[in-house]
């Protein structure tokens, strides 16, 4: 159109004719002048349209703002899926909305079905289920990559809120164990105490008497009398000597350090046997593999458990230690003794195994005999992290 009127003006000047090249002129300026407010107008409508794309997109992102907000506040794993069902029937209008559980969905990805989407709910590597939405009207990619998003976020705050579950529970046993823990020290330095002044330190007074009634006799002039005193105070020495060096092999023996798990054993195996004529077997050549700090707790376990087993009078003891393939150590203390089971020595031994996160069975027969089982986790088998208390 505006060809023509132009062609018409040239024309016009042509023809030397006055009124068809104003005509021609007018229609040109006419024509390009309503071209003009046209392309105004398209470009206008254009910028509305993404104008209203922009705010329907910034309407959605802070709907989606609040809804994580929504879903983050709850730290039950339970009520942080029924807040996100809820929040993506509310974000993308769906009819719908379930979870539907592991066994029931394939697939890692999020994925369209008819009618609608799934998303998978996915925490720690462990499926928790799939977020299916349905609604009429279809739904499309940017819905899908929307959604994928929010299942991700309800995923992540799944894991933290089992992640705080875990931590609170933790730092509760991690309270116990060190409460059990001083309690079980302070309950060995009495017992220690108690030990010594009752027994080294009472004998050492009654040889220092025994010295002084020597030391009298040789000023009387009574030689044998005080050979005699002197030769008694040097028994009751030995056993005293003796006694602490019991002791100090209790505490912590030295064939346990130098020479490992099962040598220790097999030592205090011996010393009883030839202390107290009672036979005790050992199977415990596997207690090499255990970490040092759990040689050493379990070795203390094992000691006050034969100790309490001699208090039953028995004729036979065997200790006995094996490995699980889950990797736990299981240790069993068996007696044939008839003697009375103090419950006091049963609940030490259980405060022990309780510090290690160990488990304590005892099974005793009503003829005689009696059954100590410790299982120690693989971990602790392994590190021991908790301390053991001391003897």
């Amino acid at each position: 159109m505006t060809c023509a009127a132009a062609a018409a003006g040239a024309v016009g000047l042509l023809l030397d004719s006055l009124s068809l090249s104003i005509a021609g002129l007018l229609a040109a300026v006419a024509f390009a002048g309503a071209f003009a407010v046209f392309l105004i107008v398209s470009e206008r409508r254009r910028h509305e349209s993404a104008e209203d794309r922009l705010q329907s997109q910034a309407s959605f992102l802070e709907s989606f703002v609040q809804s994580i907000a929504v879903v983050s506040s709850s730290r039950r794993p339970d009520e942080i899926v029924e807040r996100t069902c809820a929040e993506a029937r509310r974000l993308f209008r769906a009819r719908d909305v379930r979870i539907l559980p592991p066994e029931e969905t394939t697939g890692r990805e999020a994925h369209e079905v008819p009618g609608g989407i799934r998303v998978p709910l996915t925490a720690r590597g462990e499926r928790l289920g799939t977020l299916e939405l349905k609604r009429p009207e279809p739904f499309h990619r940017l819905d899908l990559m929307r959604a994928t998003v929010l299942a991700d976020f309800a995923s992540r705050a799944v894991e933290n809120a089992r992640l705080i579950d875990e931590a609170v529970t933790r730092e509760g046993e991690r309270e116990r164990l060190t409460e059990s823990l001083i309690t079980a020290e302070q309950d060995e330095r009495r017992r220690l105490s108690i030990f010594l002044h009752d027994g080294p330190l009472q004998s050492m007074s009654g040889i220092a008497l025994m010295h002084d009634a020597a030391l009298a006799a040789i000023e009387d002039g009574r030689y044998e009398d005080a050979a005699k005193v002197i030769a008694s105070s040097l028994e009751r020495e030995r056993d005293t000597i003796r006694t602490l060096r019991d002791l100090s092999f209790a505490i912590e023996p030295l064939v346990l350090r130098d020479q490992g798990f099962g040598a220790a054993i097999q030592a205090l195996g011996q010393q009883i046997e030839q202390s107290y004529g009672i036979t005790v077997s050992v199977d415990v050549d596997i207690g090499d593999r255990l970490g040092e700090k759990a040689q050493v707790a379990l070795y203390q376990l094992l000691r006050e458990a034969i100790n309490q087993a001699m208090r039953r009078k028995p004729n036979r003891i065997a200790v006995t230690l094996s490995q699980a393939d889950s990797g736990h150590f299981s240790t069993e203390i068996e007696d044939d003794g008839v003697g009375e089971r103090r419950r006091a020595g049963i609940e030490d031994l259980d405060e022990r195994v309780r510090v290690l996160n160990g488990q304590l069975s005892v099974d005793s027969h009503p003829d005689g005999g009696t059954v100590v089982r410790v299982l120690l986790p693989a971990y602790v088998a392994a590190t021991t992290e908790a301390s053991p208390a001391p003897s």
